[in-house]
């Protein structure tokens, strides 16, 4: 079994075939919408295996927190609050102001006027924008504070459902707001222009990977540190200002009873405010900590390569080793993604790299086992039909072997005539020839099979050959009284090659003919040249014939049909292999047609010389019509 283990190496077209078939399977499913969640689950999952990403914040949130509301009218009380807010953070300086509550309408003159002074005081305000729910339009600032604004984000994180991804461009009708985090980041680095392509957006020099046909979608790397300073502790100590000088300033709501979009992030259960996750994107924008979604190109070759591992592990490691490599390739396609999510910042489809080594693996292993187990039970056969031959030609010895034997005994126990010595040594060199020659059949067999046995190349006349196989057969036609009838050509073959190999060749398929063919039969042999100038020597009997199944195993070693040892006529099966592998070391083929019960015709082509004349027309052969023809 060790040994059958090593022998499926071979790598053969159906193998291939399968691992192929295994990795267009996996590369499907990655487009799937159970895929789709599970990548998402195993993003989440290498989010939180990462160590925490500490860092200096360039950012501080400002809060409406639970204690802050709690001291005034919800919402009317939002705008008083928020402008006494912006009076105490003008004396700090901050870079950047990004309010993510959404000041559309008038609500009290007073309130709105100064709110609308303190708004003008900010330095780099940014005010929030918001698309109404099943329109296309968008929710603005109120004309008095947009004027106050260097620019106008949208507030939209995009939960699916946690916040993943934030999109950095949304539009609404014609108009189009990039996201406040971008804003933010714009600012702070001096606040010249985006620019865009199709595939990414300049930012102070660095490329930000997020594509229009996403809208521009960007993974937010979420980090600790970034401190919260709620509106009423500001309130109560001001002191607390000096952590603002110089940071971008997120303004928003975080109170549970009054945020709506408290969302869940991958990193924690616990819900995040809107105006926190826009921190957290601009802190990804400015630290240019960006993840890209793998490009379909490295993803099609991860899948390829695990694919090839799992194919190349069956194919040559045996027995359980080839299970360990498998093991091995398994853990690799799981801890791929996590490496290079951690080494080289890219988002790996999960389920496409898993499948592909999974699928490729449980159907290499089932491959291998299946071409095994047929291997087992083809040397089994083989050595079944193997013990039969040696047993046919250890029982074909006996006769010459029994002629040698009695000959000799009877020359030297007897003064025998002279004439009768010259006729018992004369027997016993036949005798002697024709056990030789048995013998050497059978060395030549496998050594043909092999590729041991150096062939002759030397000119012949083919139809020399063909001459001489028919008179030796004749004697075997005679007694069976199977007429042998000869259809030669106008012209003469010259073959390249070994004389005596091909002499076996004809004679064997000959001597076929006749022991498979019914008393007074007719056995046609023909010599004709193809359109190819090639040589055609066919053989056609009238005898048992062959199905379909029958004829796929023509030519392989020890094989016999069951209506040929159901016939009495004694074989090995090993007669048609040694045809077809001498043929194939003359660079030619062999063609076989038979019907069931009408007879077969075996065809040896041979690449020749015509030596003169031109060939017989295939209509004027005398063939068996009813034979069908390759």
């Amino acid at each position: 079994m060790a040994i059958l283990a090593r022998r499926p190496r071979r790598l053969t077209p159906g193998y291939f075939g399968i691992l192929a078939a295994s990795f267009l399977i996996a590369v499907s499913a990655g487009w799937t919408s159970l895929a789709g969640r599970m990548d998402r689950d195993a993003y989440d999952w290498m989010s939180r295996a990462q160590p925490p990403i500490r860092h200096q914040p360039q950012s501080v949130v400002l809060a409406f927190d639970e204690r802050t509301l709690a001291g005034m009218s919800y919402p009317r009380g939002i705008r008083p609050m928020l402008a006494l807010a912006l009076e105490q953070l003008a004396d700090a300086k901050p870079a950047v102001v990004a309010i993510d509550i959404l000041l559309s309408g008038e609500t009290d003159l007073a309130d709105d006027a100064r709110l609308a002074a303190a708004l003008a005081k900010t330095p780099n305000l940014i005010l929030a924008s918001d698309l109404i729910p099943n329109t296309n339009e968008w929710e603005d600032p109120a004309p008095a504070f947009a004027k106050a604004a260097r620019a106008i984000g949208h507030v939209h994180a995009a939960p699916d459902p946690l916040s993943r991804v934030l999109p950095l461009e949304l539009a609404g009708g014609r108009d189009r707001r990039w996201a406040m985090a971008l804003e933010a980041a714009r600012l702070k680095l001096g606040g010249g222009p985006l620019m865009e392509s199709p595939d990414d957006i300049e930012l102070g020099g660095a490329l930000i990977p997020a594509t229009r046909a996403t809208n521009r979608a960007m993974f937010i790397r979420y980090r600790e540190g970034i401190p919260v300073i709620s509106v009423a502790q500001l309130r109560a100590n001001p002191a607390l200002g000096s952590q603002f000088r110089g940071k971008v300033v997120f303004v928003g709501i975080t109170a549970q009873t009054a945020a709506r979009d408290r969302l869940v992030t991958p990193l924690d259960d616990r819900p995040m405010s809107g105006v926190e996750i826009h921190a957290q994107a601009f802190e990804t924008l400015v630290n240019r900590d960006f993840l890209r979604l793998a490009p379909l190109s490295v993803t099609v070759l991860t899948c390829l390569l695990l694919t090839a591992l799992s194919g190349l592990v069956f194919a040559f490691l045996p027995g359980w080793k080839a299970y360990v490599g498998a093991v091995a390739v398994l853990l690799l396609a799981h801890v791929a993604p996590h490496v290079i999510f951690a080494q080289a910042n890219l988002v790996m489809p999960y389920l496409s790299t898993v499948w592909s080594a999974w699928l490729s693996a449980v159907a290499a292993a089932g491959w291998q086992y299946f071409v095994v187990r047929r291997a087992l039970e083809q040397s089994e056969s083989d050595k079944q039909r193997y013990q039969q031959a040696i047993h046919f030609v250890t029982h074909e010895m006996r006769s010459p072997l029994t002629a040698i034997q009695g000959s000799s005994e009877m020359m030297g126990r007897y003064n025998l005539p002279e004439d009768k010595r010259k006729q018992m040594a004369q027997m016993i060199n036949n005798e002697s020839r024709r056990l030789a020659k048995m013998i050497q059949t059978f060395l030549d067999i496998e050594r043909i099979t092999d590729g041991q046995m150096e062939i002759k190349a030397e000119p012949f006349q083919l139809d020399d050959v063909v001459h001489g196989c028919v008179d030796r057969a004749s004697v075997l036609a005679e007694r069976k009284s199977i007429r042998l009838n000869l259809v030669t050509a106008t012209q003469a073959f010259t073959i390249q090659g070994d004389r005596e190999l091909m002499e076996y060749a004809v004679y064997n398929l000959l001597t076929n003919a006749v022991k498979y063919s019914a008393a007074e039969t007719v056995v046609t042999i023909t010599i004709q040249a193809d359109s190819e100038g090639r040589a055609r020597i066919a053989v056609c009997d009238q005898g048992m014939g062959m199905d379909e199944k029958e004829l796929k195993n023509i030519g392989r070693k020890f094989y016999r049909t069951k209506r040929a040892e159901a016939s009495g006529e004694v074989g090995t099966g090993i007669g048609l292999s040694l045809v077809q592998q001498i043929i194939s070391h003359h660079k030619g083929k062999m063609e076989v047609a038979s019907t069931l019960g009408v007879g077969s015709c075996f065809t040896i082509v041979l690449p020749a010389v015509a030596a003169s004349g031109g060939g017989v027309p295939e209509n004027d052969l005398q063939v068996p019509s009813d034979l069908h023809r390759n």
